[in-house]
């Protein structure tokens, strides 16, 4: 059953329970059958589908991890143990970005896509796209999953302008000959743009017109100041977009109230928030914070069950001055890119965020570097951070001091800053890479 973008699922989580269930009980009695990754996980976990009947019950399902997958897709390529169709009912391929490992593939069938292009719609509605809205696509096209937002775009019936990465001069062009308001990038690439349009085309970003800038990808777009910088260069709105490339493409999405991405996947995923170190599940409840754990109920190539993302979220409960009821998140960061210094975690775009406070005198731009394999690294963290034109010596050695002291007042862990000129690190058009390993 797929409930159509213009009368989206929008009631509070506990009245989706029965629903969800319905659709629950037949979801896992179809990977059961057709999936011989989760018989063999069912069998070694003693349970059968019938002992899977509520929401509750999930918890006697052990997680399933991207190692897994992995494992799943060499002993069986190319889609793995756990899909459950044959690759002749398979419409498109995708893959995973695999920035932490090697890349997974994901296959979808005529009904998942019908599912994922729902559910992208619905991305749109939330954020205040319509018909009338020219969007310009400045995220990958090829295997990325994201490229899916087409179909979503085509569906509701807005102005698809496909780019793509590595074409920052049509992109820019693009806007302009279409006089587009919307556009679909990464934060980074965002940030990089604003000093493209001033470096090649010798105007504001804020002057191409640019309304909605719908991010996602990585966590920028939720970081109080790395947010505040791009919608003072671009003139914009900025709300965030978050899927998961095992699950959906998209499966919450930000309104313009801009108070926390909302749940949109209801009556398709199940979401569970678990404690990232005890595994035990978390009532979904307001200020909650844990992993995001998903289960497909309304999937046919690649159903996973209790698949745990690695995303570190915060909840947000209670009506939205939109008026949609579902709850929101914001994400914190990845538990895979964590890093632990004498024993406080730390996420690097939370480290990205204290040294975009800064501004002006700093880009924004950081990179940390590691000496030692992560998540364990010894103190003082090395970071570098570029500076903007024209400080002085006795200016940049205050302004070293007054990071370091700020980072280890607000993370808590000590840092050694390394100021850097302006244009040295490395812009990004898909995520950011904000860590690197060194003599590791």
């Amino acid at each position: 059953m797929i409930l159509k973008f213009e009368n989206a699922f929008n009631e509070p989580y506990v009245e989706l329970k029965d629903f969800q269930e319905i659709k629950l009980r037949k979801q896992i009695k179809y990977v059961y059958e057709n999936s011989p990754f989760y018989r063999e996980k069912f069998r070694q976990a003693g349970i059968s589908p019938e002992d899977i009947q509520t929401i509750g019950d999930l918890e006697k399902v052990p997680f399933t991890t991207k190692d897994e997958i992995r494992e799943s897709q060499r002993i069986q390529p190319p889609l793995g143990l756990h899909a459950a169709a044959s690759l002749e009912d398979v419409i498109r391929v995708h893959s995973s970005s695999g920035t932490t490992g090697k890349p997974t593939y994901v296959g979808i069938t005529r009904h998942d896509w019908d599912v994922w292009t729902e559910i992208l719609a619905r991305v749109l509605t939330t954020h205040g796209i319509g018909r009338d809205s020219r969007i310009v696509f400045a995220m990958g096209l090829s295997f990325f999953v994201g490229s899916s937002m087409k179909d979503g775009i085509e569906r509701l019936g807005a102005t698809f302008i496909p780019i793509g990465t590595g074409a920052s001069e049509r992109v820019v062009q693009s806007i302009q000959d279409f006089q587009a308001d919307v556009l679909f990038c990464t934060p980074s690439y965002a940030s990089y743009l604003a000093e493209y349009v001033r470096d090649h085309f010798h105007m504001e970003p804020k002057d191409l017109g640019i309304k909605i800038m719908s991010v996602g990808g990585e966590p920028g777009g939720g970081l109080p100041e790395v947010r505040k910088k791009i919608e003072q260069d671009w003139g914009c709105k900025v709300l965030e977009a978050m899927g998961n490339a095992d699950m959906a493409p998209v499966l919450f999405s930000e309104c313009p109230e801009q108070d926390g991405m909302h749940f949109i996947g209801s009556d398709f995923v199940i979401c569970e928030i678990i404690d990232p170190k005890t595994g035990k599940t978390i009532p979904i409840a307001d200020g909650v914070e844990g992993e995001l754990v998903y289960t497909a109920i309304d999937r046919e190539c690649c159903p996973l069950v209790r698949f745990r993302t690695r995303d570190l979220i915060r909840v947000k409960t209670g009506e939205c001055k939109c008026g949609r009821k579902s709850f929101r998140i914001r994400c914190i960061g990845r538990t895979d890119d964590m890093l632990i210094v004498r024993g406080v975690n730390v996420f690097p775009s939370a480290i990205k965020d204290v040294v975009s406070s800064f501004r002006p005198q700093v880009t924004g731009e950081i990179r940390i570097l590691l000496k030692q394999k992560p998540p364990l690294v010894h103190p003082p963290l090395p970071i570098q951070v570029e500076v903007e034109d024209g400080l002085t010596e006795s200016e940049q050695s205050a302004l070293k001091k007054e990071i370091e002291s700020t980072l280890r007042s607000k993370l808590i862990f000590t840092s050694d800053v390394q100021l850097v000129p302006k244009g040295t690190l490395p812009r990004f058009e898909m995520k950011a890479k904000l860590v690197e390993e060194i003599n590791v």
